[in-house]
């Protein structure tokens, strides 16, 4: 094959082991899907409605629910077609689209949970000049940041990959990644390993500077009592949110670079999409139920529309 242009369809090779068991499958995925939908919906939408909660931390939080619909929108309608079907194939700018959403989700929730770590940091161990910093104007601008920058580097970085020459059109996996594509490339490019390169330091960097924040909360909460209190309510959900979705990342990254191939296709199915499963489901539920503030206006949210409705 010369170039991309010969190669009209990709085939996804992960569904072989899901055959037997596809209609439950399906249903069970179904249902996962309105589960992400009505746990995360109604975050956003108490928070949007609630003037109260208009503050740095739940706009951070709203923002965040609304990314993790984005992410799991690239990845559920497909996936619930691929189970129903006997052919597992996507068109080549499906499957670049596919991978730009899911890759700049990821990215985006990197940059909110970064921004919510600023936001804990200031409030906790600069209390004083919080509302000077996180101001209506800078949060609206750290939100645009962390939105448009990641679609900005997926861009480029599915730039390099749609522009390559490709040699073959088989993935190994039940989606698409831009990864995974490149490998498909005759010969890759400098700009297919410099890129990708910058993108993972770039995000690193975000990593180091939660971190960072979190040193500096912990060694705060050690000195003040008031302090603690604010970090088991408000900091404890952010840092239960952080590690799930850290955790479901790195799987799916290590198994991708160092995967065994001794082990099931489900099994591996299951390794490549739990970042898209767990921290949509659990993170809403983790702040719903934590901040109190939240979870009261939660309940009287769903109290008046059940009113309503009856």
């Amino acid at each position: 094959m010369d170039n991309v242009s010969v190669i009209s369809m990709f085939t996804l090779s992960g569904f072989s082991g899901t055959f037997s068991h596809r209609v439950t499958l399906f249903l069970l995925t179904l249902l996962c899907y309105c589960v992400i939908w009505l746990v995360n919906l109604t975050i956003v939408v108490t928070i949007i409605m609630d003037k109260n909660l208009h503050e740095p931390m739940y706009i951070f939080l709203c923002n965040l629910c609304i990314n993790g619909l984005y992410g799991t929108a690239g990845f559920y309608p497909k996936f619930l077609h691929d189970l129903l079907s006997t052919r597992h194939l996507i068109s080549v700018p499906g499957c670049f689209l596919q991978g730009f959403v899911i890759h700049s989700s990821v990215c985006a929730d990197i940059s909110l949970l970064a921004l919510m770590s600023y936001d804990r940091y200031v409030a906790i161990c600069r209390p004083l000049v919080y509302h000077s910093m996180m101001t209506k104007k800078r949060v609206v601008v750290y939100t645009c940041f962390a939105w448009i920058t990641p679609c900005y580097l997926m861009v480029v970085s599915t730039g390099t990959t749609l522009t390559s020459r490709l040699c073959g059109s088989h993935i190994s996996k039940i989606y698409c990644v831009n990864w995974l594509i490149s490998k498909l490339a005759c010969s890759p490019s400098v700009a297919q390993v410099v890129v990708p390169a910058f993108n993972y330091t770039f995000y690193v960097g975000h990593g180091l500077f939660i971190l960072w924040s979190y040193a500096f909360l912990v060694k705060s909460c050690k000195t003040s009592r008031e302090n603690r209190n604010k970090f088991m309510q408000t900091c404890l959900p952010h840092l239960l949110t952080l590690v799930i979705f850290s955790g479901s990342l790195l799987f799916d990254l290590l198994y991708m670079r160092f995967g065994s191939k001794e082990l099931s296709e489900n099994v591996q199915n299951f390794m490549s999409i739990d970042f898209l499963v767990i921290p949509p489901i659990i993170n809403p539920l983790i702040y719903g139920l934590r901040l109190t503030q939240l979870r009261n206006r939660v309940a009287h949210f769903t109290c008046c529309t059940g009113l309503v409705f009856i």
